[in-house]
């Protein structure tokens, strides 16, 4: 009996009661054994009090983007080449063209890459299906 008693204190004093242990009761038949078991998170939130990140946080240790450490170049906002060209219907024949928005394993590059606008970017999908189906386009790479 005095056995049990100083295990439950033992996980009292390392941790907390055994009611607060989630219901789990593998951490006092254990014996208190730090392998396996559950341990309570830190107070503090999901983040806890831990202090500042060692770089300054994500912006780098001067702060923000524009600070000191930030940002090393300015990414400029992406045109659609086919709104500045002026041009309004995207051929499936113009492989050299098509080539361009195809990555190397025959996947079409998004949007977001490449700074297509969204109805060019859906006339440049029908493009270069329509290419792959005349076997003008590969449909993948060859590995």
């Amino acid at each position: 009996m005095a056995e049990e008693t100083g295990s439950t204190g033992a996980a009292e004093q390392s941790g907390g009661s055994t009611a607060s242990s989630g219901g789990g009761s593998s951490a006092s038949s254990s014996g208190g054994s730090s392998s396996g078991g559950y341990r309570p998170r830190p107070a503090g939130g999901p983040g806890g009090s831990r202090g500042p990140r060692p770089g300054g946080g994500p912006g780098g240790p001067g702060g923000g983007p524009g600070g000191p450490g930030g940002r090393k170049f300015f990414r400029r906002k992406k045109v659609c080449k086919f709104c500045t060209e002026k041009i309004d219907a995207i051929s499936y024949r113009d492989v050299r063209l098509l080539q361009g928005f195809v990555a190397e394993r025959g996947k079409i590059v998004p949007r977001r890459l490449t700074g297509v606008c969204t109805t060019h970017q859906r006339k440049l999908g029908q493009a270069i299906k329509q290419s792959r189906n005349i076997a003008l386009l590969p449909f993948a790479a060859r590995f």
